[in-house]
């Protein structure tokens, strides 16, 4: 980065100048080709009233020609422009970049710099003259009015204060403006205070060596009041100690700093490299002086490779290069302490620092050492010199692992950044003067290039030091602190400094989630954070994806829905976030070009531009250019299940994206298998995660006791902290739902109920068929999903109130509560438990609680906290704390609760213990099997009645919740539902369009309304029928062939154009599954209908088998398209991107078994993998 000037000393890096006024290539009115259109970048005090004309700036290099249009927002004159007639541009300190010292400015000119900075932050997110746009221009006018000022909001902050980096024409190394942390301390009283946020910044931006650039900033400059202000001109910097004879110990550009610091009570040891302490100055108050830490000021001594001389000299340096003193703007408002820090350029050390007549003053010395003749120039010893004494800085920084760049590199990227400002803004200020290196300058390619020096804003501007018109309060000398005085002060700050990073450290949790888990462990992860952050949880849908630019922690919580989707509620998120564009990172291959859908939900589960792009991003440096999310720190936990074949495609998806755009990865992502050992691999990622962002924000906690706090607190149920109350009223069910599972659940009617398969067959699948009254919020297409919210049997409800030993009155709706922790001084309060509606415990258990699905290890420790048997106890800890063993026995018994108690007889069972520990009984999707336009105001599902016996079959019989539900309903009784979009899965737009679907079991059930749908286009709208083939599969043709009847009407009145039928275990046919079908008699119609015709596949069905297919579909592809196996599965992802191969699956059942225990096995073995430490 260099620093935001360009040279820390203060003083310009070479004396030549091309100033605008007086550059050979005249200004003039840019041609349209040449120029491209800018977003607007700063915040002009007053626009222009005639057309601009554009400056054209030449690079005699490479004889390029540039149009700077962005100098036409230029907000004052330049020196060159007042004095007529000279040219200024080597003017040291010129006053038009200095701040005034006459307080703040008045409300009219403050209110144009806030309308045009709110703009400027609004246009930057594509939102301008939106409503939020429109509403904080409101707010900032009416503060300004009744006020005279206005306050700036977190995000506003942010950006403004990269842009004052992005905007400083003496900075060489801009490319990283992006990467800027802010550490917003605007919230500090005194100068501890400043002290202890200082502390916190070195160590954040030092961070052992490798540094990070940073700004803190302190409170706004107000009418009336004093101002913030860092006297010292650097937060580090070497003391300089003037002899009697004139001579400077030390850094002679410190004298007059070290000075003050003596007055003020520091006791200097009067060495050649003392660290100065900071003077500090809160408003009203005299300045105090605060000496900094030892262990908190990296310094590196300098050697040299070759040349011995350098240990002689004994020279050395601190790290982190600092400015201390200048002033920040933005949107009128001014920050007179806003310390930021970069790393240096080499030159700045080792010609500027330690060469230069007016510092340190070495060159000769050096010289002599290495016997050059420095009798004559002729001998170019101050070269020779001069570039040993670089290459030691260089040498010296590298062997201590210590981030610094050399002026080459850095001028290189320059150049780069000079491309990406003419291509995103159309022009980039920069001084000429100030860029060009003081060493090897024409072998830089900036000093060819011409450049324009005007002045943005938001920007930083020089300001008078403070010492020049302060004065002291009273009419005697400031008291001299003692030494005790300031040792405590140094002490206290030292204990404060992780705690005050931590609070200006905010985490954003971010989550999207189908049944609830992922907000589970969302807030559980809040808990953890909350130790030492601050975190907020946030669903996908209630964020806006451009916040990420401003964001310095996020952390992702998501599970993957279906083919590989986002959640629903996190679709306009992944939507929004897979369109974002980084000026920065252009796909050099068109790999990268791919939607996320189609790279991380391919055949191969992998994308190789992203292994690329990954290594290329690790062998980035700083000098190459940031992302837009340069600052944002990340991690991803990705929940679902190996049984589908894009395992946490959506969680990678982004993961990956998140990086690309600039961010940093810094854990990596975390999957939860639901097969296999979810809750601990959240755990385990949970601490990982929680502990390398403790390290990244240099924030000193126990992360493993920390994160043993939080999920043992969870693991901890006590019967004094809950009780139940009677509630007067009754139950809403509607209303009810939808307080609990935050969605609006609409009611439907059972009309009928039909049985499909052979009264002989030993399985039942039925039609169900729903009356929805024509809710338009019940409206869906063929091929969407309907949510169903069921009821628990009523028997096992019932044999669970037996077990409980507290229950309330029957038919009296109960309230639950729980006793706050209070904090110290504070009553403990018992309040709400707000997760169910007010209820009786039947109802509970009934509607809202899943009592079938087996107890987490989170809810095995509690009943081992109750049961009375020490036996019993022991198992059930065992069961709670090994992730493997609770999944075996989670496997092979797949207990509901009464079976669990029935295990564990001792366990008694607290009511407030149910219904406030059992997970929430989740909504069932099935797929639409009914067309509207066939059907109006109905919902026909088809649905297979799962029962089955666990323990290898000798088990206790289960039943599938919803439905052995629906399966028991009567007509009239209300089913609470709402509708689920799927817009991957609907029939193309062209109805000429040729299909084939692919649907064995109850997969039919979606083309059920396809071809309903194209039987009404045709009878009713007199469509012509277009091509669509059913491929279906059972086990027998007497018992399981469902809809045969009306498949073959269909077939019949051109609906359907071709059927195929498979079955699997009848003896009267060869055993054919429906990938046999397409191999065996479809083979040629699949490649021409998706190679040459543009036509669509529909697949539904068990994972297993949509795998099978599309293994077969990628062989058929790859013999009739002439292709390898590899390009035949590309050629699939190609298809699902354009949405022309569709995929409705559902996961694992116990009809497929052997294949659900070999997925399982393997995610035991990844389980393992991620539990047992390396070797």
């Amino acid at each position: 980065m260099g620093n935001f000037q360009g040279g820390l000393s203060l003083t310009p890096s070479s004396s030549r100048n091309l100033c605008s006024r007086h550059r050979p290539s005249l200004s003039e009115e840019s041609d349209p080709a040449n120029k491209a259109r800018p977003e607007q970048s700063s915040c002009p005090a007053e626009r222009p009233t005639e057309a601009p004309k554009y400056s054209r700036i030449k690079n005699w290099q490479t004889g390029s020609i540039l149009y700077d249009t962005l100098s036409a927002q230029a907000i004052q004159e330049t020196p060159c422009q007042e004095k007529r007639g000279c040219c200024m541009g080597s003017v040291m300190f010129p006053k038009q970049l200095f701040a005034t010292s006459e307080g703040p400015r008045g409300k009219e000119g403050l209110l144009g710099l806030a309308r045009s900075f709110i703009h400027l932050y609004y246009s930057s997110m594509k939102r301008s003259e939106s409503q939020a746009h429109l509403q904080r221009l409101q707010e900032v006018e009416q503060q300004i009015a009744e006020t005279g000022t206005y306050q700036l909001q977190e995000a506003e902050l942010i950006f403004g204060a990269k842009h004052a980096w992005r905007n400083a024409a003496r900075c060489v190394g801009r490319i990283q403006w992006n990467k800027l942390q802010v550490l917003d301390a605007r919230d500090c009283t005194n100068a501890q205070e400043m002290f202890t946020s200082i502390c916190s910044h070195i160590n954040y931006a030092t961070n052992r060596g490798n540094l990070r650039s940073a700004i803190t900033i302190f409170p706004k400059r107000i009418a009336g009041r004093g101002d913030f202000r860092i006297w010292n001109q650097q937060l580090i910097r070497y003391a300089g100690y003037k002899q009697p004879d004139g001579a400077v110990l030390g850094d002679p550009a410190s004298v007059e700093v070290t000075e003050l610091c003596i007055q003020y009570g520091w006791r200097p040891p009067y060495g050649r490299f003392d660290v100065l302490p900071l003077l500090l100055q809160a408003p009203g108050e005299d300045p105090e002086v605060f000496p900094l830490p030892a262990e908190l000021v990296l310094e590196v001594p300098i050697s040299h490779p070759t040349l011995k001389c350098f240990e002689e000299m004994a020279l050395r340096w601190y790290a982190l290069p600092a400015v201390a003193n200048m002033l920040l703007e933005i949107g009128g408002l001014e920050f007179p302490a806003a310390p930021f820090s970069g790393w240096y350029v080499g030159f700045e050390i080792g010609m500027r620092d330690f060469c230069d007549s007016q510092r340190y003053n070495l060159l000769q010395e050096l010289a002599e050492r290495m016997g050059l003749d420095t009798g004559t120039t002729l001998s170019l010893w101050k070269d020779k010199a001069a570039v040993e004494m670089n290459v030691a800085v260089l040498h010296s920084f590298q062997l201590a692992k210590v981030t610094i760049v050399d002026h080459h590199a850095v001028a290189e990227s320059f150049m780069k950044h000079l491309e990406n400002e003419q291509r995103m803004r159309g022009g980039c200020p920069g001084d000429w003067v100030w860029l060009v290196p003081p060493i090897s300058g024409s072998l830089t390619p900036i000093f060819h290039q011409e450049l324009l020096n005007y002045q943005l804003t938001p920007c930083f501007r020089y300001q008078t030091d403070p010492w020049k018109s302060y004065i002291p309060k009273g009419t005697t000398v400031t008291r001299r602190k003692t030494f005790r005085e300031i040792a405590n002060a140094v002490k206290i700050s030292a204990k404060l400094m992780g705690h005050v990073m931590a609070r200006r450290v905010k985490a954003t949790i971010l989550y999207a989630s189908e049944t609830g888990k992922s907000q589970a462990y969302a807030m559980n992860l809040q808990q953890l954070f909350k130790c030492t952050f601050a975190p907020q949880v946030l669903c996908m849908s209630d964020y806006d994806v451009v916040s990420l630019e401003h964001e310095t922690l996020v952390l992702v919580v998501t599970s993957t829905f279906g083919n590989g989707d986002p959640p629903e509620n996190g679709e306009g998120f992944a939507k929004a976030l897979m369109e974002m564009s980084c000026p920065y990172l252009e796909a050099t291959e068109p790999e990268m070009q791919k939607s996320y859908k189609m790279r991380f939900n391919s055949i191969s589960q992998s994308d190789p531009s992203v292994a690329l792009w990954r290594k290329k991003r690790r062998e980035s440096s700083n000098t190459d250019s940031a992302g837009s999310l340069g600052t944002l720190r990340f991690s991803v936990f990705g929940l679902g299940s190996r049984a589908y074949l894009h395992f946490c495609a959506f969680a990678h998806a982004v993961d990956t994206r998140l990086e690309e755009l600039g961010g940093e990865r810094i854990f990596p992502m975390g999957e939860g298998d639901e097969l296999c050992g979810q809750e601990e691999s959240f755990c385990t990622w949970a601490k990982g995660v929680f502990q390398a962002a403790c390290e990244t924000f240099c924030v000193e906690s126990q992360a493993e006791t920390a994160a043993s706090e939080v999920f043992t607190h969870r693991r901890t149920w006590k019967r004094n902290r809950h009780r139940l109350l009677p509630h007067p009223g009754s139950l809403d069910l509607l209303a009810g739902l939808t307080h609990v599972h935050k969605r609006k659940i609409f009611p439907c009617h059972l009309l009928s109920v039909k049985n499909l398969q052979s009264p002989e067959s030993s399985r039942s699948t039925i039609l169900v068929q729903l009356q929805t009254e024509d809710q338009p919020e019940m409206r869906y297409q063929p091929g969407d999903h309907v949510g169903i919210f069921p009821a628990n049997s009523r028997e096992l409800v019932e044999d669970l109130l037996a077990r409980v030993e507290d229950p309330p009155p029957t038919e009296e709706a109960m309230a639950v509560e729980t006793l706050e922790a209070g904090t110290e001084g504070v009553k403990r309060l018992w309040v709400p438990v707000q997760r169910l509606p007010p209820c009786t415990l039947r109802q509970a258990l009934t509607f809202f609680l899943d009592i079938t699905t087996p107890p987490s290890p989170q809810l095995l420790q509690i009943l081992a906290t109750l049961a009375e048997d020490p036996g019993e106890r022991d198992k059930l800890q065992r069961l709670g704390q090994d992730s493997l063993l609770y999944e075996e026995w989670k496997w092979f018994r797949c207990p509901t609760m009464v079976e669990v108690l029935e295990e564990f007889p001792s366990v008694p069972l607290p009511a407030s213990l149910l219904l406030t520990q059992l997970p929430l009984l989740q909504a069932r999707y099935y797929s639409m099997s009914s067309s509207p336009d066939a059907h109006p105001g109905q919902i026909h599902l088809t649905v297979a009645v799962l029962n089955y016996h666990s323990q290898d079959g000798k088990g206790p019989l289960h039943h599938g919740v919803c439905s052995s539900w629906l399966a028991g309903l009567a007509p009239g009784e209300m089913v609470p539902a709402f509708i689920r979009s799927a817009p991957s899965f609907h029939l193309p737009q062209d109805p000429t369009a040729p299909c084939i679907l692919v649907g064995p079991g109850t997969g039919i059930a979606p083309f059920r309304s396809f071809w309903q749908q194209r039987l009404h286009d045709i009878e009713v709208k007199g469509l012509p029928p277009g091509e669509m083939t059913l491929v279906f599969g059972c086990r027998s043709s007497c018992h399981d062939h469902i809809y045969k009847e009306e498949i073959q009407q269909a077939q019949s009145k051109g609906a359907l154009s071709q059927v195929l039928t498979g079955f699997s275990r009848d003896p009267d046919y060869p055993k054919t599954y429906v990938q046999d079908l397409l191999r065996m008699q479809l083979d040629s119609y699949v490649s021409e209908v998706l190679l040459r015709r543009a036509g669509h596949m529909y697949v539904c069905g068990d994972v297993t088998m949509a795998t099978g297919v599309m293994q077969t579909v990628q062989q058929i592809l790859a013999k009739g398209g002439q292709m390898t196996l590899t390009e035949a599965g590309d050629k699939i992802s190609e298809l699902r991107d354009q949405n022309r191969y569709h995929e409705d699956l559902f996961g694992l059942t116990f009809r497929t078994q052997e294949v659900a225990s070999r997925i399982r096995s393997q995610s035991f073995t990844c389980q393992r993998r991620m539990l047992l430490p390396e070797p």
